[in-house]
């Protein structure tokens, strides 16, 4: 389907283009969020008509974001999850989660400005970019971890998913069954029956 886009569109287009795009994105995306117009002479028209208007409302969206952008650009925001020692979270931090997180930091953000191309799963920081507007993007940081503790561990660069080295875990591993070996005793049980259950008189071996 051929679009007419209304707005920059990263990747895509300036606003006026003209760009062919698959059906589905078209419909579902540009279309439904008021980012493009089908491509009919009609609207070629419309666009026209209204091009001076929406240039106007670009120019002071823009201006919007930019002020947002410089309280925001490389801030830090913690979230706490529980997680596996291997640091492999018990669930995901979504695009909701830190939308939500953003905005009670006091910055005006939805969902759709948060780009991200999965869930966060794991403990450590995170650089996540935010479009704020279609010609301004800045990036937050997201320190994810198990507890504040943690959270200030992380923001100094330190490791908290490091696991004991090969030779470490070996030799606790040695030290547990010479344990557990010792506690049975230094004779098997199978011979002290044996012994035990020998007929009077019979040869040993």
């Amino acid at each position: 389907m051929e679009v007419i886009l209304l707005e920059r569109v990263a990747k895509l287009g300036q606003m006026g283009d003209t760009v062919r795009v698959k059906d589905g994105y078209a419909r579902n995306f540009l279309l439904a969020n008021g980012k493009a117009l089908r491509a009919t002479k009609e609207n070629k028209t419309r666009f026209d008509a209204m091009r001076k208007e929406l240039e106007a409302r670009n120019f002071e969206n823009r201006g919007d974001a930019e002020k947002v952008a410089a309280g925001l650009n490389g801030k830090t925001f913690v979230v706490l999850r529980q997680a596996a020692e291997t640091g492999h979270l018990f669930g995901s931090v979504s695009a909701r989660d830190l939308a939500t997180l953003i905005a009670d930091g006091g910055f005006k953000v939805n969902r759709g400005q948060i780009v991200m191309n999965a869930p966060i799963k794991t403990i450590g920081q995170h650089k996540v970019p935010v479009a704020l507007h279609p010609e301004v993007e800045v990036i937050v940081l997201v320190n994810v971890a198990r507890n504040a503790d943690e959270a200030e561990r992380l923001a100094r660069g330190e490791n908290v998913t490091v696991r004991r080295t090969g030779a470490e875990a070996a030799a606790e591993e040695a030290a547990v069954t010479a344990e557990a070996f010792f506690e049975e005793g230094s004779q098997p049980k199978g011979e002290e029956s044996a012994d035990e259950n020998a007929e009077p008189g019979a040869a040993k071996a």
